[in-house]
């Protein structure tokens, strides 16, 4: 690098270390200088205190002190370093987009001429005219000359009049070399021209990043416009293929309605005519009687026993008749009979229905997931659920483990012991454990029972006599009779149909839901919502008698493997 001074070189103010212009510099008793910093570091990571140039070896760590000759002599190169480096002059115009001209500052207003220099001790810029002086007064020789600068009252320190050639990181402030040595000594001060470099380059990095992260969200804006537009185009078509296939089903249910009632009014007016006609017939046939009857009176009266057997015939007086065996009108019988067709039709639409509803109103309050998808996260919390022998009906069987339980008609269960925590009418057993917040869930195998009972009950759940089937009676269960589901607190009402195998039960206690899964169909078979627990929850488990025939199969608590679900959804 050329300077304005041949007898200092750049190699001369390099730190061996840092290889850059010293900061601070000391020097150690073999003779070599380095930054203070640098070699305080290096000594900090070897075991042996030596020399990094020579390789002197030292006893003891020594008592460095800043050489403040070659302090000031680095200070003076650094100064005149800034005329060739350009750093505050041609790359701060070049910051303003070329920036205007610095003008001389003795010139006066009408004539002033562009600055050739700029003085660091006089903090004056001159034309070519005005610094003749800085070239022949011996006093003014030795004052510093860089390329014209502007502002130069802030690139000096006030305090010292001196370059501000520092750069003091703890502080954030440029600095004199005088400052940096006496207020800032046990601070991280380095040359201001490397730390610009250092900035520069950092915020060329920073500017990449900040580009990039522009261009990422440009396309994220663009992504999810069109998203929005595939939205749009889906969302219209699936309302009108919903409304399409709705108001197609409307119609038909309504064209089945018309049907069902043009049928019956059909079958009522065919009914009526057959029996007007039968009555019609039965009509004359009783005239017929009617006049059979007086024939018959009248030949009782006659006396005369030849006069009789003249007039009475030999065969009965009898008129042809219907066999009234051969006729039958049960009509509403009939009527009964599709009345019973008809509601169980109307009771499995009215399921599809209501679970269509059930999806509509999770997807708009965008709690909607798919049953695989909620089967893997109800799964993630299982619970070890044992049976309380306490609380089982005396006609229930538990087994050793106390992980099954079935119905037995032979009476009293071996081990019974009388507890006032029994069920005395419902053939009921609760788990060992409650539970108040929270989330659990666990599997039940019911296999091909026919009739059972399962969901969770209140600690405080009437336990003697007959338990009401009310929504506030304590317990969420469902009830499976045959072919169907009903949800014990609303009988008589289907709520799935279909036979299932194992079961998952799953609640969360805080949001007051309780779930019920058929595990092998993967779908949901019910589940009771905005539910308010006050209590403890228990496991409740009802194996049910034998009115729906042979319903002696255990129900039995199976363990939750997740991994063996989630294999299993995977191959399907």
């Amino acid at each position: 690098m050329a300077t304005s001074n041949s007898l200092l070189s750049e190699e001369q103010f390099l730190c061996p270390i840092c290889l850059d212009v010293f900061v601070r510099p000391v020097s150690t008793p073999c003779g070599h200088n380095f930054c203070m910093s640098c070699i305080t570091t290096y000594w900090t990571d070897i075991p042996v205190c030596l020399c990094p140039v020579c390789k002197e070896t030292f006893e003891r760590r020594p008592d460095l002190k800043v050489n403040t000759f070659i302090s000031e002599l680095a200070s003076q190169f650094m100064s005149l370093q800034v005329a060739d480096a350009h750093i505050w002059s041609s790359d701060q115009q070049q910051a303003r987009g070329g920036g205007a001209a610095v003008l001389c500052d003795v010139c006066t207003s009408d004539s002033q001429q562009e600055a050739v220099k700029s003085c660091l001790e006089c903090l004056t810029s001159y034309c070519d005219v005005h610094l003749e002086p800085h070239h022949r007064a011996a006093s003014l020789k030795r004052h510093t000359l860089v390329d014209p600068l502007p502002n130069l009252e802030n690139r000096i320190c006030r305090q010292h009049t001196r370059f501000l050639s520092q750069y003091c990181r703890n502080d954030e402030l440029l600095l004199c070399d005088i400052c940096a040595a006496s207020h800032h000594a046990n601070h991280d001060v380095f040359p201001a021209q490397r730390v610009y470099k250092e900035m520069k380059a950092l915020l060329g990095d920073r500017e990449a990043k900040v580009q990039w992260m522009i261009h990422e969200r440009l396309q994220k804006v663009r992504a999810v416009k069109e998203s929005v537009k595939q939205s749009q185009t889906k969302t219209k078509d699936a309302i009108e293929n919903s409304v399409r296939d709705m108001t197609t089903l409307v119609s038909e249910i309504q064209k089945s309605q018309t049907e069902f009632v043009n049928m019956m009014e059909k079958k009522q007016k065919e009914a009526e005519e057959q029996a007007d006609k039968f009555i019609s017939g039965m009509e004359q046939e009783i005239n017929e009687l009617q006049r059979t009857t007086v024939r018959l009176r009248e030949l009782k009266q006659i006396e005369d026993q030849l006069g009789f057997l003249k007039s009475c015939p030999t065969s009965p007086l009898l008129p042809h008749t219907m066999d009234l065996s051969t006729f039958t009108f049960n009509r509403h019988e009939e009527i009964r009979h599709m009345q019973k067709s008809l509601s169980e039709s109307v009771s499995q639409l009215r399921i599809l229905l209501n679970r269509m509803n059930t999806q509509i109103k999770e997807i708009a309050d965008s709690t909607y997931v798919s049953n695989d998808t909620m089967l893997r996260y109800m799964r993630q919390y299982p619970v070890d659920v044992v049976l309380d022998p306490n609380t089982a009906h005396p006609l229930l069987i538990l087994s050793d483990d106390r992980k099954q339980v079935r119905y037995s008609s032979s009476g009293v269960w071996r081990h019974q012991i009388v507890s006032p925590n029994m069920f005395s009418e419902h053939l009921a057993v609760l788990g060992q454990t409650g539970f108040s917040s929270y989330k659990f869930y666990f599997e039940v195998f019911v296999g091909a029972k026919t009739e059972w009972c399962l969901g969770v009950a209140t600690a405080s759940v009437q336990r003697r006599g007959a338990l009401v089937r009310s929504p506030g009676c304590g317990l969420w269960a469902i009830w499976f009779l045959e072919d169907k589901f009903e949800t014990f607190s609303s009988p008589n009402v289907p709520v799935y149909l279909g036979k299932v195998e194992r079961v998952g039960v799953f609640v969360d206690y805080d949001k007051g839901h309780v779930y019920f899964y058929d595990l092998q169909a993967a779908t949901l078979i019910y589940s009771f919502t905005q539910c308010v627990f006050t209590e403890q929850l228990y496991p409740y488990f009802n194996p049910c008698d034998n009115e729906y025939g042979s319903n002696l199969d255990p129900m039995i608590i199976v363990p939750v493997h997740l991994t063996e679900w989630t294999e299993d959804s995977e191959s399907q």
